[in-house]
């Protein structure tokens, strides 16, 4: 079963076929970051306009790399949540009208379930060289997601069967990497930017907090955010009341790398602390990380130091937005529910995960 996958949700324009939920056949995307790294975060409106300018290029590309026609074509399958709802509504609207035009099945997936499938992917053609899992996950799982948007920990009892554990209740990790960018003057995207500034920083130069919540799978990531503006006025010399945006030019370089080294350290604790009891709760047989974030190395290296068990990554291009995940999700979709109705969906801007229609279908 071959699946188009069109995803939209944010500032990437994707389309990818993939064969029976593992295959990769193609997978194209066009990325907006140097659009809105210029404003230092996505501008809703700009990102609608770029998708509309790229969505039929995109998955005519990944058609044509693929080596299909619309016959080959077994379903279309698209990102209707969460996301910007005007991003959304291009992509939708782009898979409803080629699912009537070519009569084919449409089946609507969610965004942060799909990153989870990545790790699904275990073959590709000749023409891909990516270095993929060799095995697909075994359930139960346990899913560590972290992006720009989203933060969650849930356990798989198997396709479509699965508990929310514990999410963010601010900001996700991601959306705080990109604020401390932006505070020590290191640009958008955050997560790689900090990232690389931290390999000539000193982890341990400043002391900064962690959220001590009740529910011990929950996250926190504003006070972190703001112990980090705080510290760096204080270094720097300045009040609370000076504003944030000037702060960089004040920041040393080795200061910004320190600073970058010491929230990313915590950070990425704070994810690991929540992994890690969830693990030892719940014994999953295999665990994935899922989502931008999951490409961070001090990510990878803490969670190989703190569990038990191997874990295998989806390679850098599948784990932050791509229509691969979305495609490779709907294959496990349509063995379990029917296809929508082109003529009736309808983008949902903030949906969670345990709210999608296929969820304890099996």
């Amino acid at each position: 079963m071959k699946i188009l996958g069109i995803e939209s949700s944010c500032d990437e324009t994707a389309a990818s076929v993939i064969e029976d939920g593992k295959r990769l056949l193609s997978n194209v995307i066009h990325s907006q970051i140097d659009i809105h790294s210029q404003y230092g975060g996505v501008i809703p409106e700009v990102a609608a306009r770029s998708h509309i300018e790229m969505i039929n290029p995109v998955i005519n590309k990944a058609l044509s790399d693929a080596h299909c026609t619309w016959d080959d074509i077994d379903a279309i399958a698209v990102t209707y949540a969460p996301g910007l709802v005007g991003s959304l509504l291009v992509g939708t609207l782009a898979a409803r009208t080629l699912a009537v035009l070519h009569n084919k099945p449409l089946y609507p997936i969610h965004h942060v379930e799909a990153h989870v499938y990545a790790n699904f992917i275990t073959e590709q053609s000749e023409s891909s060289n990516l270095t993929l899992p060799a095995t697909q996950p075994a359930f139960p799982m346990l899913a560590l997601i972290v992006s720009g948007g989203h933060s969650q920990l849930v356990l798989f009892r198997d396709h479509g069967d699965y508990t929310l554990l514990g999410q963010t209740t601010d900001d996700a990790v991601g959306e705080a990497f990109d604020k401390v960018a932006k505070i020590i003057g290191l640009p958008y995207p955050g997560g790689p930017s900090v990232a690389k500034a931290a390999l000539d920083g000193d982890p341990y130069k400043y002391e900064l907090p962690k959220a001590k919540l009740k529910d011990p799978y929950n996250f926190s990531f504003s006070g972190l955010k703001t112990a980090v503006l705080r510290a760096v006025q204080r270094e720097v010399g300045v009040d609370y009341t000076f504003p944030s945006h000037q702060l960089p030019e004040r920041v040393s370089d080795t200061q910004r790398a320190d600073f970058a080294a010491s929230f990313q350290r915590i950070a990425i604790e704070t994810l690991v602390d929540k992994a890690e009891k969830a693990y030892n709760d719940h014994m999953p047989a295999s665990v994935v990380i899922a989502g931008g974030v999951a490409a961070n190395q001090e990510l990878r290296r803490q969670l190989s130091e703190r569990l038990p068990l191997a874990i295998e990554y989806a390679p850098m291009q599948l784990c932050t937005d791509n229509a691969a995940m979305i495609a490779t999700l709907a294959y496990y979709v349509s063995q379990h529910v029917s296809p929508t109705d082109p003529l009736e969906l309808e983008v949902v801007p903030s949906l969670s995960m345990t709210k999608t229609a296929w969820r304890n279908v099996v």
